[in-house]
């Protein structure tokens, strides 16, 4: 009888890790936010856009969640510090002098941009297909259509 008692306490005490484990909820993944747009700008649909697909996505606000949000700063590199202080996964900013500030404020947070002119010739990734570094995002247009504008001016424009 004690060998069964003693494996029966041997075989829970070696479970009780792995159950523990799985009680655990999700662990919270935390997102800041730059926008150097006054809060009630067109930007914050575009950030409600975000969210929307985020929840889809699964990622819900509270619960496996955090978003840190700094609008219309009057002093990006501030801002930007304070997000880099945060210890955030991922920073998400928008223009490119938000993202000249997080870019000097972090070389290792994972960055993302939107509405970023010349990404490659500002120095902050090496190629749109291979950023590289710690940032990938979205320039304000395609530099590869430029050579299409061109063509379509050609074909409107009477000779």
């Amino acid at each position: 009888m004690r060998r069964r008692e003693f494996i029966r306490l041997a075989g829970a005490a070696a479970a009780w890790p792995l159950v523990a484990r799985a009680q655990q909820g999700e662990r919270m993944r935390r997102i800041g936010v730059l926008q150097p747009y006054a809060i009630d700008s067109p930007e914050k649909v575009r950030v409600e856009a975000f969210l929307k697909e985020l929840q889809r996505l699964g990622w819900t606000g509270g619960r496996n969640l955090q978003i840190e949000y700094r609008w219309e700063t009057s002093d990006l590199q501030k801002a930007a510090m304070e997000l880099v202080a945060l210890s955030l996964d991922v920073i998400l900013v928008s223009t490119t002098p938000a993202l000249s500030s997080v870019h000097q404020a972090t070389r290792t947070v994972p960055i993302v941009f939107t509405q970023v002119a010349h990404p490659v010739s500002a120095g902050f990734v090496g190629s749109m297909a291979k950023p590289g570094g710690n940032m990938t995002g979205f320039t304000v247009f395609d530099y590869e259509m430029g050579a299409k504008w061109s063509d379509c001016s050609r074909r409107l424009l009477p000779t």
